[in-house]
C-alpha cells in the first residue's frame, strides 16, 4: 500500500538524546508509560525538554531500531495488563531442525570413539586416524537406528553424488567435529567447500551451474560476513572515503549503518522499493546504478523487512546497469532465499560482479550457532579492480600481505578477506571453527540428500505462510499473495489499519496524538507486545515489522487482538472528546 504523506506527525524519528531521556525516566522508576510531549503542545515540565524534532535537529544520528526494541522488550515484561509477552521483534525463528542436531551428536560420538581407539587414559584421548575409517564407520552404523542411518546416507551422498573420497570425507568430518586442529585451509575445509557449493547451487542459483567456479568462506553468521567484506573492500582501496554506495531500501538496519561507521566515509544513496510496486525496485531507482560514481550496490534478497524477492525483470535490469557500470560491486544477502519457491539469486545472473552472503540461521533455527558464508566467483570484479589500483596502493598492499603470501599481488580478494578477518598477521589461525563447519555440512547435506523426501524446507515455508495469513486475517487487513513474498516478516501499516477500522477523522486525531515510538511503547508497556520500528529499516513511516517466524499461530491471533484492543481504547478516548465537544 502506497505511503500516505498527508500527515507526518505520527512515526517521527527520535534522536539519541530523546532515547536517553526515556531511559533515565525508566531508571528512576517513573510509573506508567514514559511519553514524549504530544505534537499539539507541551506541558510546563516538557517545555525544558527537547521535542523529537528539536532533538533530531541537534543530532543527525538516530537510535537504532534494535536498541529501541530492546528497551520496549524490557517494558513488556511489566505490562499493565499482566499479559504474557508476545515478542514479534526478534528475527530468529521459534523452531529448529531436530534431525541435523541429532546427526551432529551421533557423529560426535563416533569421532570420540575414533579418538579413544588410538589412545585412551582417563579423560584423555588420542587423535583419529584416516586408515580404515570407512570400514569402522560402517561397522559402527546401526541401520535400524534412524539417526545413524541418516548420517550414513549423508556420508554416502558425498561419494556417490559429489565425487568425493568417502574416507577423506569421514576423516575431515571426524577431525572437524572434534575441533583439535586449526581450520586447514584457513578459508574453508576442502570437502566442506564442495558440499556448501552444491547446497548453494541447489537452493539459490536457479539452475545455473556455478559450483565449480565459486570460492566459499564460512563465517560467524551473515553479519560477520558483511562486516568482513566492507572492511576488506576499504582496506584494499576498492572503496574509498567519498565513494558512493547504493543501498536497496527498506533493509536490515545495521546494513544502513555500516557505511557510516569505522571511518569508511562512504556516501549512501537509496535505491528504494515501494509497497505499491510489490516491494520490487522501479526502473528509475535502478537507473541510479548506471552512474560510474556508484561503486557498490547492497541488497537483501528477499528483503528485510518487506520479505519480498526481486523479480526476474529486476535482476535483469541490475545486469543491464552493470553493463553500463562494469565496475559495480553487488553485495547480496540471500539468507531468506529458501523461503521463496523457485528463488534465484543475483549472483546467478551476474557472478562476475556479485559477492554472495548466505546464512543457515533462519531456515534451521541456528542463529546462536553463527553459521554464514561468503561466496565469490573466481573471475570477479574486485580482483580486477585491485589489479588496476595505482602502483603506490598495490605496493603498500603487497607489503602488508607478504607476511602471509608468497605472491601477494595475486592473492584473491576472498583470501584477503580471510586474512583481514584476523588482522593479516593471524591469517594462519583464521577461519570459522571446524565444528561449526561440520554442522554446516550436515545442514547442507540434509537438503541435498532428500530435498523432497524430508519436506523440511517445504514445512518451514508452510509454517511462516500459515502464521502470516492468520495474523493478517485477525487484523482484518488484505494479504499479499505474491509468490515473491517470503512471509518470514510482514510490514503492517498502522496508519492504514487505523483508517480502515475507524475512519479518516479518527486517523487524523490519532496521528496528532501519537508518535511512532509512543505507539510502540504503549503496545509494549500496556499490552506486552513487542514489534519493530519500521522506519528504522527505511520502511515508510507508520509501518511496524512483525516477525511471524518467532511467534506461534495462536500468538498471531492474540497479537492482533491486543493491537486492536489498544486502538479501541484510543478510539474510546476520541469518542468521549467528540461527545464532550458536542
Amino acid at each position: 500500500m502506497q505511503e500516505d504523506k498527508t500527515h507526518d506527525s505520527m512515526f517521527r524519528p527520535v534522536s539519541i538524546t530523546c532515547a536517553v531521556i526515556l531511559l533515565i525516566a525508566l531508571a528512576l522508576n517513573v510509573s506508567g508509560l514514559v511519553q514524549l510531549a504530544p505534537s499539539g503542545g507541551q506541558s510546563d515540565e516538557a517545555s525544558t525538554t527537547p521535542t523529537a524534532s528539536e532533538a533530531s535537529a541537534q543530532l543527525e544520528s538516530e537510535v537504532g531500531a534494535f536498541e529501541i526494541t530492546a528497551r520496549q522488550r524490557q517494558m513488556a515484561q511489566q505490562n499493565e495488563a499482566g499479559y504474557d509477552v508476545i515478542d514479534a521483534g526478534r528475527g530468529n525463528p521459534n523452531w529448529i531442525n531436530s534431525m541435523v542436531r541429532r546427526v551432529y551428536a551421533r557423529l560426535m560420538d563416533f569421532a570420540i570413539d575414533e579418538s579413544e581407539r588410538v589412545y585412551s587414559e582417563g579423560f584423555m584421548a588420542g587423535q583419529a586416524q584416516r586408515e580404515g575409517i570407512g570400514e569402522r564407520f560402517d561397522a559402527a552404523t546401526n541401520t535400524e537406528d534412524g539417526v545413524s542411518a541418516y548420517l550414513a546416507g549423508l556420508v554416502n551422498y558425498c561419494s556417490s553424488n559429489l565425487g568425493l573420497d568417502r574416507d577423506d570425507v569421514l576423516f575431515e568430518l571426524v577431525n572437524g567435529i572434534i575441533g583439535d586442529y586449526y581450520p586447514t585451509p584457513s578459508r574453508c575445509l576442502p570437502n566442506t567447500e564442495v558440499i556448501l557449493n552444491a547446497y548453494l547451487q541447489s537452493t539459490l542459483y536457479g539452475g545455473v551451474d556455478l559450483a565449480a567456479e565459486t570460492d566459499v568462506f564460512p563465517t560467524e553468521g551473515g553479519s560477520a560476513a558483511m562486516s568482513y567484506i566492507f572492511h576488506s573492500l576499504s582496506h584494499n582501496k576498492v572503496l574509498k572515503p567519498g565513494d558512493k554506495i547504493a543501498i536497496a531500501t527498506p533493509i536490515f538496519t545495521p546494513y544502513l549503518q555500516i557505511p557510516d561507521v569505522n571511518n569508511y566515509g562512504l556516501v549512501s544513496i537509496e535505491v528504494a522499493s515501494e509497497a505499491y510496486n510489490g516491494w520490487d525496485i522501479a526502473e528509475d531507482e535502478l537507473a541510479k546504478l548506471e552512474d560510474p560514481e556508484v561503486k557498490a550496490f547492497f541488497l537483501v534478497n528477499p528483503s528485510n523487512p518487506a520479505s519480498h524477492a526481486l523479480s526476474e525483470q529486476t535482476i535483469d535490469r541490475i545486469a543491464q546497469a552493470v553493463e553500463k557500470n562494469p565496475n559495480l560491486i553487488v553485495l547480496t544477502d540471500d539468507v531468506y532465499g529458501t523461503f521463496v519457491n523457485d528463488f534465484r539469486t543475483v549472483y546467478s545472473r551476474i557472478p562476475h560482479n556479485t559477492i554472495l552472503v548466505y546464512s543457515f540461521s533462519k531456515l534451521h533455527g541456528v542463529t546462536g550457532w553463527r553459521t554464514g558464508l561468503i561466496a565469490m566467483n573466481r573471475d570477479n570484479v574486485v580482483d580486477r579492480l585491485i589489479r588496476e589500483l595505482p602502483q603506490e596502493d598495490k605496493d603498500l598492499l603487497e607489503d602488508e600481505y607478504s607476511i602471509v603470501a608468497d605472491y601477494p599481488a595475486s592473492m584473491p580478494f576472498i583470501e584477503r578477506i580471510v586474512a583481514d578477518s584476523r588482522s593479516i598477521g593471524l591469517y594462519h589461525t583464521s577461519g570459522l571453527s571446524t565444528p561449526s563447519q561440520v554442522f554446516m555440512d550436515i545442514m547442507a547435506l540434509s537438503h541435498l540428500v532428500s530435498p523432497d523426501a524430508d519436506g523440511y524446507m517445504e514445512l518451514a515455508n508452510a509454517t511462516v505462510s500459515e502464521r502470516y495469513y492468520t495474523l493478517m486475517r485477525a487484523l482484518g487487513m488484505p494479504t499479499d499473495d505474491a509468490p515473491a513474498n517470503a512471509r518470514y516478516y510482514t510490514l503492517v501499516d498502522i496508519r492504514s489499519l487505523v483508517t480502515q477500522r475507524y475512519g479518516w477523522d479518527f486517523a487524523v486525531w490519532f496521528d496528532e496524538q501519537m508518535t511512532d515510538f509512543e505507539f510502540l511503547d504503549e503496545l509494549a508497556a500496556k499490552k506486552g507486545v513487542v514489534l519493530m520500528y519500521g522506519p528504522g529499516f527505511d520502511a515508510p513511516e507508520g509501518c511496524v515489522r512483525i516477525s511471524v517466524a518467532n511467534i506461534s499461530n495462536d500468538q498471531c491471533t492474540e497479537l492482533a487482538r491486543r493491537v486492536l484492543e489498544l486502538l479501541d481504547e484510543h478510539y474510546g478516548t476520541y469518542a468521549a472528546q467528540i461527545a464532550d465537544a458536542a
